[in-house]
Formats: structure tokens, sequence, C-alpha cells
């Protein structure tokens, strides 16, 4: 049954065939059952009219021959078997009975006795209401459907289908009304219509199968075509640009595969040429990296030179050399990041694992910005399980991670409430490790969830960068936690703060399938917004698998922001 689902489900060729096949049964069963009953109709009326006229002329007989002895002494008994014995011969002779009641009004039935009828005949098969009919004297001729009953030659007891004729006659000798019942079976006809019945079933049938074949015929060379194109398509998606549709033909199949197979070729000319850009962008930028490392490192020393004797310049002078030892900084760190980017996009980086403690690991990247911390006036804390949080990582790649989570969150972080710090937080399990940063500051407006991982994306250009990024570090995180078959997401609320959270395998190259942290903080309901919904999967940033339902993969707070607002100048 599920594997005819799955057809019924897939193959188009299918529903239309079972379609047809169930409406040709529909259709040729009605029209069929219309005919049979025309033709039924038809010879039983024609049938019912040759009895009513056979009948009318044994009447017709009888009355004359007791009409010409009605001048002669004849008992009643011997009248009776003169009218009744010719009709029963010429009744055996013919193939229908004979049955000849006693006189009306004498108050007894067929089944009291006293009937003379034809031999073998039981005389049930008159039908009581036929008898009621004929209870006067003077009643019309009457007929009705019966079964007749009777044994036939070998023994046998008979029932076949007939119909009875009634009709009166008079008796000269007594003046009594004797009624006389004509049974004549239907077994012919009912011959008739068996045998038509054979012949619609099997043209019914025989219909229904051509008209199945002539509608697979039609469905498949509509649906094959249709399949290629499904086929080719497939292994376009897979990267195989150069495969193309079959054109036969000229038809409008014809031309469907024609420009299919022209947007194959436009889109693998735009691939090629994004390709190409792609390849010429990264190579510039590995290039100028490469290229401005020998002429940064000569303004480098002058500049240090310069910053070193500020003290013995004017105070201009002096300010000027500090300004330009903090650009040379900045640019310095931007031109690693650049470096850092053009492996990633080469595909050249690679992890150099080992098994680390996440939480001494943690604990180092705190400790080291404890100084940027202390000049915001920001407080830094580690929650972390009493044991050890371990997974085989990269360190140099995660401590980057972390150290650009805890600067970003402090850089963002609300200095006027000391009751919310810079939160750390470490959980792990036999399959994941995590690392949550949670800030309490600005957050993050709808949409900035996805886009903060953006290269040199910021959600208020004009905002000052205090701690001296370059605008890469998230950009470069996302990929150092995707390099590792981990997990970089966010969330935020516009003034509820926003919190990072980073997820990496146990072990070098396993599959992620959930997090051993959840990605919206714990405390979330006592915000302001705390009956805004759960974070949105839709702008998740996945990395290898994703991640399981109760821990929506990627940022949330495109869904988990009720208003907009600055979101900062995350990078």
């Amino acid at each position: 049954m599920r594997r005819a689902l799955t057809i019924w489900r897939r193959s188009i060729q299918a529903r239309v065939v079972v379609g047809t096949v169930v409406m040709s049964v529909i259709v040729v069963s009605a029209v069929g059952w219309l005919l049979l009953q025309q033709t039924r109709d038809g010879v039983v009326r024609h049938r019912v009219d040759v009895v009513l006229g056979e009948v009318d002329a044994e009447i017709g007989d009888a009355e004359d021959r007791l009409a010409a002895a009605s001048g002669t002494e004849v008992n009643v008994s011997r009248q009776q078997r003169d009218l009744i014995d010719p009709i029963i011969e010429r009744g055996d002779s013919r193939g229908y009975y004979v049955v000849l009641s006693g006189p009306e009004g004498d108050g007894t039935s067929l089944s009291d006795g006293g009937a003379v009828s034809s031999g073998g005949l039981d005389l049930s098969s008159v039908p009581g209401d036929l008898e009621d009919h004929f209870e006067g004297i003077n009643r019309a001729t009457a007929w009705t459907f019966t079964r007749i009953v009777h044994t036939s030659t070998e023994g046998t007891v008979v029932s076949e289908p007939g119909v009875v004729v009634g009709s009166q006659v008079q008796l000269p000798s007594d003046g009594q009304t004797y009624t006389l019942y004509f049974l004549f079976p239907l077994a012919e006809e009912q011959e008739t219509l068996d045998l038509v019945t054979r012949a619609l079933l099997t043209a019914a049938g025989l219909l229904v199968l051509l008209l199945s074949a002539i509608a697979w015929l039609v469905t498949r060379q509509v649906v094959t075509p249709i399949r290629l194109a499904r086929k080719t398509a497939e292994r376009l998606a897979a990267g195989r640009l150069q495969e193309r549709m079959r054109v036969t033909g000229e038809d409008d199949l014809a031309r469907l595969a024609y420009s299919f197979n022209q947007m194959a070729t436009n889109l693998q000319r735009q691939i090629r040429q994004l390709e190409e850009l792609s390849w010429v962008q990264r190579r510039f930028v590995s290039d100028v990296s490469h290229e401005l490392r020998t002429p940064l490192t000569t303004v480098r020393m002058a500049g240090d030179v310069l910053y070193e004797a500020r003290d013995e310049f004017d105070p201009v002078t002096g300010r000027a050399a500090e300004l330009l030892q903090d650009e040379l900084d900045r640019f310095e760190g931007l031109l690693v990041d650049l470096l850092e980017i053009s492996r990633f996009d080469a595909r050249v980086a690679v992890l150099e694992t080992e098994d680390t403690n996440l939480v001494d690991l943690a604990h180092r990247v705190v400790d080291a910005c404890h100084p940027m911390a202390q000049s915001r006036g920001v407080r830094v804390e580690v929650v972390a399980p009493d044991g050890a949080v371990r997974a085989e990582v990269d360190v140099r790649r995660v401590e980057r991670i972390l150290r650009n989570l805890v600067n970003n969150a402090i850089d963002h972080a609300d200095p006027d409430d000391p009751d919310r710090p810079v939160v750390v937080r470490l959980a792990g399990d036999g399959h994941a490790a995590a690392v949550t940063v949670r800030d309490y500051g600005v957050g993050l407006a709808p949409g900035e969830a996805a886009m903060v991982f953006n290269r040199f994306w910021r959600s208020d250009p004009a905002r000052t960068r205090v701690s001296g990024g370059t605008g890469l570090g998230l950009a470069i995180s996302l990929e150092d936690a995707h390099l590792h078959g981990g997990w970089l997401q966010a969330w935020g609320r516009p003034g509820g703060g926003a919190q990072f959270r980073l997820t990496v395998p146990r072990h070098a190259g396993a599959m992620l399938s959930h997090s051993p942290l959840p990605l919206a903080p714990t405390d979330a309901p006592t915000l302001e917004a705390a009956e805004t919904p759960e974070p949105d999967p839709a702008t998740a940033r996945p990395a290898l698998p994703s991640p399981d339902a109760d821990e929506p993969e990627g940022a949330g707070g495109a869904a988990d922001v009720t208003t907009g607002g600055p979101g900062g100048g995350r990078r």
C-alpha cells in the first residue's frame, strides 16, 4: 500500500491512467445498464404482446366451440373438458400451461383444489392478486409476471420466470363464469437477455482496456519529455552544467526542450561569469593583501619611530602620531583579516584539532579581554559546569571566535547597569559542546540576526567603533565555526541585548544534531518583550547539519523582536 501511494503521488501517468479507467468504468457501466434495461423492456413487451394476442385467439376459439355446443345436452363436467382439453393440448405443443378455475362466486381458490390444469404444473404459480382480480363476473383480461413452478419430464422441480394471463369464459350448460389462466414461460427471453448481458460485458471490458491503453500511450508521450527534463534539471543542479535535453521534432514538447536547453546554456554562461568574477575578486583580495604587507611594514616602522618620539613634538603633532599609530594597528588587523578571508575563499583553510577543555580556553579569553572590559566599566562572568567541557577543536580558531564574541559583547554592553554583566556560559554532552556569550546592550533589530555575519556589515554606520574592529570578525568567526562542522548563531531583541551561541561537535568530523545550550537566553521571559514568539528558524545560517527542532538553527533575532530600533554596530 505504501509503494502504491508513493507511485500515485509521484507519477502523473499513473494518476491519468487510473482516472481514465475509473471514469470509463463508470460511463460504460451506466450506458450498459441503460442499454440492458431498454433491451429487457423491449423483449418483454414484445413477448407480452404476443402472449396477449395468443390468449385472445384461444379465448375466441373456446367461445366459438362453446357457442356451437350450446344447443346440445352436455353435462357441466363434459363441457369443462371440451373447453380445457384442446387448450391444454395446444399448450403442451407450444410450451405454455393452462389452468381452469372453478365457477366464480363459489368462494374457492386454486389452493383449495378443484381446478383443471396442465400436467406437472404447481397451482401456486398463479399469483394470488390475479385470482383476487377475477373474484367477480365479467372481469377484463389481465396479466402479470410470475414464477412458473412445474415438474419436468426428468422428475425435477423447475422454477422459471413467466407471464400469466387470465380471462373469463361462460359455460352454456350451467351459465357459470369460469376463469382460464395461461402461463407462458420466458426462458427464451431470459436466454436472450443473458446473451446480451455477456456481449455488453465483453464489449465494456474491451472498451475499458482500449481506453486505458490509449490514455497510457498519450500520457507516456507527454510525460516522457517531462521526466527527461526533470532528470536533466537534477543533473544541472548537481553541477553538471553541460547536460542538455534531446530535441526531436517541432511540436510543443520539442519547443519546451529547446527552451530548456537555452535556459541551461544561459545559466551556465552566467554561472561561469560569476565564477570568473568571484575568482578575480578573491585573487585581487589575496594579491592586494600580500602586496600591502611590505609597504605596511615600512609604514609601521616609521609610525613606531614617530610614536616613540611623540613627547618631543608639539601637542598637535604628538596627537597626530598617536592617531597614526591607532590607524596603523587597525589597518594591520584589517590586512590580517583579509588574508584569512582569502584563505577561506580559496578553500585552503585547514584545521589542526586537539582535545581541548573549552572552560580553560574561555577563562583565557576573558582574562585577555579584561583590560578592555575594565576601561568600559563592564563586568564579564564565566558560568561553567564543575567538570571540563571538552571538544576536539582548533584552539587558535576557537579562541579567535570567543575573543571576537566577548569583545563584541563588551563593546555593546550597557556600562550603566552593573547588575547585568556579560555572561559567558559553557555546557557539553557526549555529542557536542556549546558556548554562549550574553550581553544586555542595544540588541538586534528585526532581520539583523542573519545579516550580522555579513562582511563589513553594520546596522548603524554612523556609530563609532570603540574597540577598533575591522568589520570582518563575525564573518571570520562564522567560517571558523563552519570549518569545525559547527554552528554560530545569533539571537537578539531591541533593548533586550543579544546572545551568540557557538556549537561544535565533541569529536572532529562528527555531525551535529543538537546544541547543549538554548539559543534564546534563559532570562528572555523576564525582559520587556517576553511575550514575543520563539526565534524564527527561517533566519538560520546553517553549518553542516540542521539543528534539532527544539533548538531552531540560526539567528532568532528576526522573529524575536517587536519594534524597530538601532541594532548597534556589531562587526
